[in-house]
C-alpha cells in the first residue's frame, strides 16, 4: 500500500508504515504544507491497527535541512512564521504514538529535522551525514524540543556547546553523544531501517508498550521508584499474557 500527499510519501509493508519527506529540491525543509501532511500521515498511522512501527526517511540529498526560510522571510517576523508553523502539534503526535518510531537520516539533518529525529525511539544515520541546531544564531530557542531533547541525549554541557554555537557535526560525533543509535553506509541506510523497523512491528503490542512506558516514564523518577514502576510493568505484562483456565 503507498500513499502521497503533496510534500510527504506514505507507504505501508511489512507492518511498518514508511513516511518520507518529500520536497528533495528545498532538502525537505520543514514547511506549513509539510506540517499538515506530516499531521494528517501521522493520524493514520496511529489510527491503522496493520501497522506495527513507523519509520521516517528524507527523499532526495537531504533528510531534513530545518525549516522553510522562504516562509520565514514572507512572514512578518520570524516568531510568527515559526508560530504558524507549530499551530498543528506533529511533535506531540511524534511522543504521543503508541508505535515505536525509526528515523533513517542522511544529508542533512539541521533544526526541525534533528528535532524530529530525536523524537524517535531508534536514529540511524549516513556515515556523511550532518547535523546542526543552528536557532539561537538565528535568534531564537528551538520551539520543537530541541533543547530538551539535545539535553536528555547528550547531557547538559553537549547540549549547550550545540545549541549555543550552532556548529556543525558529522554522525560519528553524533552517536558518541548519544543522539543517534547506529550509523551505516549511505547506499545500506534504507534497508537496514526498513530492516530494523519490520522487526520492532513484529514484536505483541503490550511489551512494546510497557518497554516503552518504562523507559520513558522511569527517566523522570528517582531510581527506587523508577525501580518500583519497572516490576509493576513487568507484573502487568506477566497477568496479561497468563492463559486462561476453567
Amino acid at each position: 500500500m503507498s500513499a502521497s500527499f503533496p510534500t510527504i510519501i506514505y507507504e505501508k509493508s511489512r507492518g511498518v508504515a514508511h513516511l518520507s519527506l518529500n520536497r528533495p529540491q528545498q532538502l525537505n525543509a520543514y514547511s506549513i504544507a509539510m506540517r499538515d501532511d506530516f499531521a494528517q500521515a501521522l493520524r493514520a498511522v496511529a489510527e491503522d491497527s496493520e501497522v506495527g512501527s513507523l519509520l521516517i526517511t528524507g527523499q532526495g540529498r537531504a533528510f531534513c535541512a530545518g525549516a522553510d526560510l522562504n516562509e520565514f522571510g514572507a512572514a512578518p517576523s520570524q516568531v510568527i512564521a515559526r508560530n504558524v508553523r507549530w499551530q498543528r502539534d506533529v511533535w506531540g503526535q511524534l511522543i504521543d504514538l503508541p508505535k515505536p518510531i525509526v528515523a533513517a537520516v542522511h544529508g542533512y539533518c539541521i533544526g526541525s529535522g534533528l528535532e524530529i529525529a530525536l523524537l524517535a525511539d531508534v536514529r540511524i544515520a549516513a556515515e556523511d551525514t550532518v547535523f546542526s541546531m543552528p536557532e539561537v544564531r538565528l535568534g531564537m530557542i528551538p520551539a520543537a524540543g530541541g533543547s530538551q531533547t539535545l539535553f536528555q541525549h547528550g547531557g547538559p554541557s553537549r547540549a549547550l556547546d550545540l545549541l549555543l554555537t550552532g556548529r556543525r557535526f558529522g554522525a560519528l560525533e553524533a552517536m558518541r553523544m548519544g543522539l543517534i543509535s547506529r550509523t551505516a553506509p549511505a547506499q545500506e541506510l534504507l534497508g537496514r531501517a526498513w530492516d530494523l523497523a519490520a522487526r520492532l512491528a513484529e514484536i505483541p503490542y503490550g511489551l512494546l508498550a510497557a518497554m516503552r512506558a518504562a523507559l520513558r516514564h522511569g527517566a523522570d523518577m528517582p531510581i527506587t521508584e523508577a525501580l518500583q514502576h519497572e516490576r509493576r510493568l513487568a507484573a502487568t505484562l506477566n497477568l496479561d499474557r497468563q492463559p486462561e483456565t476453567g
